[in-house]
C-alpha cells in the first residue's frame, strides 16, 4: 500500500477520480496504483507527481526498501 501516495493526494485535496480525470486513466486504475496493486509506468508516474506536486521517482525508490 502506497500510504504516502494516499497523504499526498488528501493534502492536495484531491479525490482519486479527480487525479485520475486530469491524468487521463480510469479511477479504477489510480486506486489500483495508490494501494500498490499496480506500478505505473515510468511516463504515468510522472504524469500522477506533476499533478500532485512530487518527485515522480518516489514510485520507484519505495521497491529499493522494500
Amino acid at each position: 500500500m502506497r500510504v504516502w501516495l494516499r497523504e499526498i493526494r488528501e493534502i492536495a485535496g484531491k479525490t482519486q477520480l479527480e487525479v485520475a480525470n486530469k491524468i487521463g486513466i480510469s479511477a479504477q486504475m489510480f486506486n489500483f496504483i495508490e494501494n500498490g496493486r499496480r506500478r505505473p509506468s515510468p511516463e504515468l508516474a510522472k504524469k500522477i507527481a506533476e499533478e500532485l506536486g512530487f518527485e515522480w521517482t518516489q514510485f520507484f525508490e519505495e521497491d529499493k526498501t522494500a
